[in-house]
């Protein structure tokens, strides 16, 4: 006898994989997870909700706990810029409290999840067979460096860019009341570190950077930073990410789809990671319940355009010298531009 045929099996349950899970659960499709980490997972993330991520998730009918975010600040030692979000509150989410959140909707779904990872699979003509599950499609739902990505042949090695450095990112809290109504981003010569507020008496500090190190090290490269929290409490461990760019030479092969980190990842630096992966989610569903894989790969493009090639114009910037230090100045002497830039990625 045959093998139950699943519509959807989701490797990764992350939330880029919990996102695809539920909206295939609403849509009436039968789907199962497989994530090997059971129970809440955290990751080194900078935990800033952009409006847009804020209205996918409830659309999806999740609404984690967090801090009320109205903007974007970038300081640069005494130069300060600021942009309001003009389409809606963003909100500062602590990892596992998003992660909860999704987890807890698609358990209410009676989504199966199950703690066994994808390390195999095989293509058929009208279904996939992956580690004794058979589903019409299997989704790769499993982060930077995806093992489904890579058993579909989709990994793509850069070789484009002989100037590409790879960056990092690490990521603590401290039991510190919020300082800003913003995501501040403090600049530095190789770095960046960005302030989240995430709870009443809580702030996330994550530092991205192009030079490896441990967090207190990499801290030290902001002064004023250390300063205003030099006599708060950690409250979490240090949790690192990367490198972050990732390619992918197409979202779709065959019966396989990727989504979330695993489709491919520019960087960290616009904060809107989990906006992208959750819109591309919905975007995903909707293909699978039209039976259109192939569609995919163009709604991906035409979703995560506008934040790839913003990403990538202010990385370059940030790689020439006779820029990086300009990126700043000139957000505060042109504000306009500035929050035109910052709601093109906020909607």
């Amino acid at each position: 006898m045959l093998k139950h045929l699943h519509d959807v099996v989701v490797a990764g349950g992350g939330p880029a994989g919990l996102a695809v899970a539920l909206g295939c659960a609403q849509a009436g499709l039968d789907v199962v997870v497989c994530e090997k980490r059971p129970g809440v997972i955290d990751k080194a993330c900078g935990e800033g909700l952009m409006p847009g991520a804020v209205r996918a998730l409830g659309a999806l009918g999740v609404d984690p706990p967090g801090h009320p975010i109205q903007g974007i600040t970038y300081r640069q030692g005494s130069t300060v810029a600021r942009a309001a979000f003009r389409t809606g509150s963003g909100r500062g989410v602590r990892r596992t409290a998003l992660h909860s959140a999704l987890r807890c909707a698609v358990e209410r779904h009676g989504v199966p999840m199950l703690t066994s990872p994808i390390r195999t699979f095989s293509q058929h003509s009208d279904h996939i067979r992956a580690e004794g599950l058979r589903a019409r499609y299997l989704v790769a739902a499993d982060g930077l460096h995806s093992t489904v990505r890579e058993l579909a042949g989709l990994t793509k090695v850069n070789t484009a860019c002989s100037t590409w450095v790879p960056r990092w990112g690490l990521r603590r809290h401290y039991a510190l009341a919020p300082f800003t109504d913003t995501v501040e981003v403090t600049w530095a010569s190789q770095s960046e570190a960005y302030v989240t507020p995430v709870g009443p008496n809580t702030i996330g500090v994550a530092i991205l950077s192009s030079v490896r190190g441990g967090f207190t090290q990499q801290l030290s490269a902001f002064p004023d930073l250390s300063a205003r929290i030099a006599d708060a409490e950690p409250i979490s461990s240090v949790r690192g990410a990367g490198p972050f760019r990732q390619h992918a030479s197409s979202r779709v092969a065959g019966r396989v789809l990727l989504v979330g980190d695993a489709a491919g990842y520019v960087d960290a630096l616009t904060g809107e990671g989990l906006a992208v992966s959750l819109v591309t989610a919905a975007e995903l569903v909707r293909c699978i319940r039209l039976d259109r894989p192939a569609d995919y790969e163009r709604a991906w493009k035409r979703t995560s355009r506008r934040s790839r090639w913003l990403t990538e114009a202010l990385l370059w910037s940030r790689r020439q010298p006779s820029l990086a230090q300009r990126i700043v100045p000139a957000a505060a002497k042109n504000p306009w531009l500035f929050a035109l830039a910052v709601n093109q990625l906020a909607r």
